[in-house]
């Protein structure tokens, strides 16, 4: 993209959020009155905001998924969450198994489920895949185990969570019992249940909070989701994508000390899901060369995290979290189901389909938040150490290992005055990697970081700009390859935005939050992919926009917007330019929607993309889909506090296949959910 290009799509940008501030002032006219709340009304809504707050604060790109956004969109799966943030496209839809997240061109691949330059995070443990051909798991977990969801784009703000992040980082919350019992000794039950019309799906979700005492927090959750196959918007049945994940949560907080000032935590996190005669290749609808295989997957996440705040000491904020996440993939060819069974071929092939995948991340991490004062500077500086064992035994497909490391990092929030903020981070990493058969080894060590700035002017303005160095350190899947163990890949990211905050600016009570953010990445020394001609990379290059918007009124009217605008291209080993091959389309997202005092929210979402000609010349459809929703909160009676949601997804059941998809997406499914704190 060269700067004439970027400065129209800047133009273009600043239009589009012309015509979002411009229809705000136009919802003036469809203010109401909020209805009066009803005696005895336990309400947790806020009127007068959109459905997500925009991260205007700070100079990462960041967007936070909270609670009642999480239950307002029904998802099926974290991925059918994320993919709502600019700049993060599914991979192969959202199902358990095929399914992965790409966010700025980078993460899962059309062959794996993830190249190591996205680190998924649930409670402080790293999980996801390893490159583990045509099985895509980084998702592979219920959103009803979760509260919240952070997704941090690109390198920037990466260096607390791990080393070659050039995609982000997702991180995911899990439910505590404290959510639901306010804090207060007691005993609550939420259930949950949905359904959905095209697959037929059904969720349960069973919610168990017990606070015996004051300083002890007792969480229980077992929730059951099962879709058969889906019909896409032509009305043909997708094969494989049915699914069946059972999923429990068991988690348990101890507090003590002066003012409850050291905790002690520990949770468990399981999910599993068990197929027959299924494709070995996920990413695709048919069995193909590889067959079918049965095919059992379990996940498991255990953490014990220690914490101490005391009141009174700014340099004490001490959190030590020591986590375990285990994949399991177990899988049986089915006889007879690969064309290439009885070929020269298959000796290969059939291993590799009926071959047990097993590894897990054992890591350690401890770092303490202190707040000061330097002269005229103040400082929050976060300061730790992380030890990390991945373990991998052998199979066919990929050959097994033991990956330890080392990190110290460093992140200091430099404030002087009230408008400059600077933020150094750094973080040093030293690897030793080695099969297991002890055939070979390698040691590797890396110094990466980056500097963010932003001055806030007293209107409301803000601008920010940031630069990001990181490595990414050689990986188990390349033990075999000699040459690729002693060179790590390299990224360096540069980004540049503004954001505006401000209330009262059409009408009394509303707010308006805005943050545009335009970034450029570099990847070089690639060891991790190939062309469309099976050619070595060389550099990957990927420079865009992306755009968030909110706008709510003190009626309860409020619109919300976010978009992400790109251009990626490689060049391979030999000099040949072209357009990168995990390249997401342009797209963008528009809601309207409408609160009704405490009871009602209904809202109208479009979501839309942008035809584009991918690396292999083939063109690639646009699509604009429309989503319902609408959520009832019940005021008086016995069922005060019950939820009602019902969600009609893409409405108007368009038949497309986005970007980086080899699956239909699905037609019109129409959802039904109800929930109850007892």
């Amino acid at each position: 993209m060269g700067k004439d290009r970027i400065a129209i799509r800047l133009l273009g940008t600043v239009s589009v959020l012309g015509l979002f501030i411009g229809m705000g002032a136009q919802a003036q006219e469809l203010q109401l009155e909020p209805a009066s709340e009803p005696e005895g009304f336990l309400g947790t809504v806020e009127l007068g905001q959109g459905k997500r707050e925009v991260q205007v604060s700070t100079a990462a790109p960041v967007t936070v998924i909270n609670q009642e956004e999480l239950d307002d969109r029904q998802a099926g799966s974290v991925a059918e969450l994320v993919d709502s943030v600019p700049g993060v496209t599914l991979v192969n839809g959202s199902r358990p198994q095929g399914s992965g997240l790409n966010i700025r061109g980078f993460g899962a691949t059309s062959s794996f489920g993830t190249d190591q330059k996205v680190q998924i995070l649930i409670d402080g443990a790293s999980t996801g895949s390893e490159e583990l051909y045509r099985i895509g798991t980084q998702l592979f977990t219920d959103p009803e185990l979760y509260k919240e969801v952070s997704v941090i784009r690109g390198t920037i703000g990466s260096f607390e969570f791990g080393s070659g992040i050039i995609g982000g980082v997702v991180q995911l919350e899990t439910k505590d019992a404290s959510d639901f019992t306010g804090g207060e000794v007691g005993l609550r039950f939420r259930q949950t249940l949905g359904a959905s019309t095209n697959a037929e799906g059904f969720v349960t979700s069973s919610i168990l909070a017990w606070q015996p005492t004051e300083n002890l927090e007792v969480l229980f959750n077992y929730t059951l989701r099962d879709v058969d196959a889906y019909k896409g918007g032509d009305g043909q049945l997708v094969p494989n994508t049915e699914s069946r994940m059972p999923s429990y949560l068991g988690k348990a907080t101890y507090s003590f000390g002066d003012n409850l000032e050291h905790s002690i935590t520990a949770s468990y996190n399981y999910s599993e899901t068990d197929e027959k005669d299924v494709p070995y290749d996920t990413f695709g609808t048919t069995g193909g060369s590889f067959g079918n295989v049965d095919r059992k997957v379990t996940n498991e996440i255990a953490g014990l995290r220690y914490r101490w705040n005391p009141v009174g000491n700014d340099l004490i904020d001490l959190d030590v979290n020591l986590t375990q996440s285990t994949q399991h993939i177990v899988s049986n060819y089915v006889a007879g189901s690969s064309p290439l069974e009885g070929t020269p071929s298959g000796p290969r092939i059939i291993p590799l389909a009926d071959a047990d995948q097993d590894y897990e991340i054992t890591k350690l991490t401890a770092k303490n938040s202190m707040y000061f004062v330097t002269g005229i500077a103040t400082h929050d500086l976060r300061i730790g150490f992380e030890l990390m064992q991945k373990e991998r035994l052998n199979a066919p497909s990929a050959p097994g290992g033991t990956d330890k490391r080392i990190a110290l990092f460093a992140v200091d929030d430099i404030g002087i005055g009230d408008h400059w903020t600077f933020t150094p981070a750094m973080r040093f990493e030293t690897q030793d990697i080695e099969a297991h058969d002890g055939s070979v080894s390698y040691d590797n060590s890396a110094l990466m970081g980056g500097l963010s700035a932003r001055y806030a002017f007293d209107n409301g303005w803000a601008i920010f700009g940031s630069g990001a160095y990181t490595e990414n350190l050689p990986i188990i899947d390349d033990l075999g390859t000699p040459r690729y163990m002693t060179m790590p890949e390299r990224s360096h990211t540069f980004e540049l935005g503004a954001s505006y905050a401000t209330t009262d600016l059409f009408a009394g009570g509303d707010a308006l939050q805005a943050k545009v953010n335009l970034f450029r990445s570099t990847l070089w020394d690639i060891t991790s992919y190939v062309d469309s001609t099976f050619v070595p990379i060389q550099e990957v290059n990927s420079e865009g926009i992306e755009i968030e918007a909110t706008y709510s009124m003190e009626s309860g009217f409020y619109a919300d917007f976010n978009a992400a605008i790109g251009e990626y291209d490689e060049v391979n080993s030999t000099g040949v330019a072209g357009i990168w091959r995990n390249a997401p389309a342009d797209s963008a997202r528009l809601t309207l929607g409408k609160r009704i005092g405490a009871a009602w929210d209904l809202s109208w979402e479009l979501v839309g993309a942008k035809s584009f000609t991918d690396s292999t010349g083939s063109k690639v459809n646009g699509y604009g889909v429309s989503n319902l929703r609408a959520t009832y909160r019940v005021q008086t009676g016995v069922m005060t506090g019950a939820e009602v949601r019902l969600g009609i997804e893409n409405a108007f059941d368009k038949a497309y296949t986005p970007a980086l998809a080899t699956r239909t997406a699905p037609g019109r499914n129409v959802k039904l959910t109800l929930a109850k704190t007892f």
